[in-house]
């Protein structure tokens, strides 16, 4: 007798495990439900339809060469059947079934299993405040909403909008309505930095600096407390500071994994509901299996169960999940935490912990940046790169990196370096440092700058430099008359004449110049150098420590990096 497999969930996770399974094992007998009409679908590509660079919502439920996933597909081209608009309510573990409701005629009926697939997704967080019910109020994971958002941006009776939530698909969607819409947005976010848990403080402020040079406002350490409407439809947020008109809201402020099916069934789940599964996928109850937005999976980083709702990772435990199905033992090891945003002119991509999170962990780590041309210097086409490793102080362990580039390629091609190593490994700085990467003009410069911030951070593990970030830098600008530093410019001469002419307390002194001109810097005064990049204060900073100048501090990045924060001097 053929064997029966269950699957609950459509969208990622499930329709892959499902296409595994039917090409490994061809006899089995799949069902799938899902509780919409639209399913198999590209949700992390809803905020690019909204924006206008997808035009038709059903190119997200397209394959690459254009046939609509809907129930007939997955009949005729995978042999399995695909029941929409239809809830599965519970889950009989003794006697192998499942009920499912028909949301359209509300008929239920019991459906045998073998083996069961969960792949019941995650909810996005309601607001909890008042005038949440208001219209013209969405969350943007669903189709349906995406499509509503796009047609009330076309009609242009959205003048202002509010998103609420800072993370990935909330900056996102502010992107995607100001840029293609011309809307004027508003980012709320409760807590003291965009992209939070994922962003240093020095990144996270590239990234809002980014967002505000195009005319997108960004308020972070603010909380939504209700809404305003009129007619039905809101036409204000209220946050505890500030009042702000809006036509339209959305809420992306994380989301809750769809466990509830599980614990009924007494499946194990974590306290914030999460179902628990071993690396073979499999839940308390080896005849189940799941993944996707609502498991919780090992962190490698931390040896820790963790919490991540990605498309990707989803697709490829769905794979897992569809060999074991077919009677193989494949594994999906955990996760490193390995992602990617574009805004406007700049791009974010990282994996592992940010300094902060590591520190939360427990680890002693640093985090150092350099800011250095993703190609050779010589090659006409380049940009300026953003790259910060965390490292913990004593082991030297690698525990994440992070960066910022206008061209999304360059940046994700040294993290996805970096992430592969973290996935199945420990390394270390002196691995990164001796990593070997791909190198041509065109595409990195010799000493590629993968290895430059690993060297950085040797350096800074090793005593021989003290950094501060470019926000440290300003602060200390900014109360100098406070605290007595003195303050370098290494750039070449013009750069830092221009600015002592204007500001006496700044201190022209190139890389050139403090070759013979050293003894004008006090030795009884603690010492901050600048220079463009950080590449020649790091020389200056070593001809000023052979001349016994050792209380000297550098600003990682530079000027690039003070700049990309939105500082000035």
């Amino acid at each position: 007798m053929a064997q029966k497999v269950i699957v609950v969930g459509g969208v990622a996770l499930g329709p892959k495990a499902a296409c595994r399974c039917m090409r490994l094992a061809p006899d089995t007998e799949v069902t799938l439900f899902d509780e919409n009409t639209l399913i198999s679908y590209g949700g992390c590509g809803i905020p690019y339809f909204v924006g206008g660079d997808i035009a038709n919502v059903k190119d997200l439920c397209s394959t690459p060469y254009h046939t609509l996933r809907d129930p007939e597909f997955f009949r005729d081209m995978k042999g399995f059947t695909v029941k929409t608009m239809t809830r599965v309510t519970a889950i009989d573990r003794q006697a192998k079934t499942v009920t499912a409701r028909n949301l359209a005629t509300g008929e239920e009926q019991t459906y045998p299993y073998d083996k069961l697939v969960l792949a019941t997704g995650a909810t996005p967080r309601k607001p909890d405040v008042p005038g949440a019910d208001l219209g013209n109020v969405f969350t943007l994971t669903k189709l349906e909403a995406a499509d509503a958002i796009r047609k009330q941006m076309e009609g242009s009776s959205v003048k202002s909008a509010v998103v609420v939530g800072g993370g990935f698909i909330g900056l996102e969607a502010a992107v995607a309505m100001a840029d293609m819409w011309g809307c004027e947005v508003s980012v709320v976010e409760m807590m003291d930095q965009v992209l939070p848990g994922v962003l240093s403080k020095t990144l996270s402020m590239m990234a809002a600096h980014d967002l505000r040079s195009h005319n997108v406002s960004v308020y972070t350490s603010e909380k939504v407390v209700r809404m305003e409407g009129e007619g039905g439809k809101v036409t204000r947020v209220v946050t505890d500071k500030r009042e702000i008109e809006a036509q339209l809201v959305i809420y992306s402020t994380g989301f809750l994994p769809n466990g509830e099916l599980a614990k009924n069934a007494g499946l194990e789940v974590t306290s914030r509901g999460a179902i628990v599964v071993n690396e073979h996928m499999q839940t308390s109850d080896p005849d189940i299996y799941a993944g996707g937005d609502c498991c919780s999976i090992k962190n490698l980083i931390t040896g820790k169960q963790g919490y991540l709702p990605l498309g990707s990772m989803a697709n490829r435990q769905g794979r897992v999940i569809g060999t074991n199905l077919a009677g193989g033992n494949a594994t999906f090891p955990g996760y490193v935490g390995t992602w990617a945003v574009k805004l406007f002119d700049k791009s974010f991509c990282g994996v592992g912990l940010t300094p902060e999170m590591a520190r939360r962990e427990g680890f002693d780590a640093v985090g150092v940046s350099v800011e250095q041309l993703d190609k050779a210097h010589f090659y006409p086409e380049k940009s300026m790169m953003s790259l910060e490793l965390v490292a913990e102080k004593g082991t030297r362990r690698v525990l994440g990196m992070q960066g910022c580039c206008s061209d999304p390629d360059s940046l994700k091609a040294r993290i996805d370096a970096v992430a592969g190593v973290l996935q199945y490994a420990r390394p270390t700085v002196d691995d990164i440092s001796n990593l070997e990467v791909s190198y041509a003009p065109p595409f990195a410069a010799a000493m590629d700058v993968v290895n430059a911030v690993a060297n950085a951070t040797d350096n800074v593990l090793c005593g021989r430099m003290k950094v501060i970030t470019p926000e440290e830098f300003l602060e200390l600008w900014k109360n100098r008359d406070n605290n007595n530093y003195f303050f370098i410019d290494a750039r070449p001469q013009k750069a830092g004449d221009a600015v002592q002419a204007e500001h006496p307390d700044w201190h022209a002194l190139s890389l050139e110049a403090i070759q013979t001109r050293w003894n004008e810097v006090p030795g009884d005064r603690p010492v901050a150098i600048i220079c463009n990049t950080g590449l020649r204060g790091y020389d200056a900073l070593l001809v000023l420590a052979r001349h016994g100048i050792t209380d000297v501090v550098q600003s990682m990045g530079g000027m690039q990096a003070v700049l990309k924060i939105g500082g000035s001097i």
